[in-house]
């Protein structure tokens, strides 16, 4: 889990923390994504390897 951003004096530098940590997160999402979507991509690859070998 990511800390929470420790309060600065300055506004400007507590915005530009909260947007990295944000920038961080959703990074992290399109790593899960693309992964997921890999994933998926060699099930329906393996079932179609299925499919044509065991057709009639």
């Amino acid at each position: 889990m990511i800390p929470d951003p420790v309060p600065a004096d300055d506004p400007e530098q507590a915005a530009e923390q909260e947007r990295l940590a944000l920038e961080k997160k959703r990074e992290r999402y399109v790593w899960y994504y693309l992964a997921y979507f890999l994933f998926g991509i060699h099930i329906v690859a393996f079932v179609m390897i299925y499919a044509v070998r065991h057709a009639k």
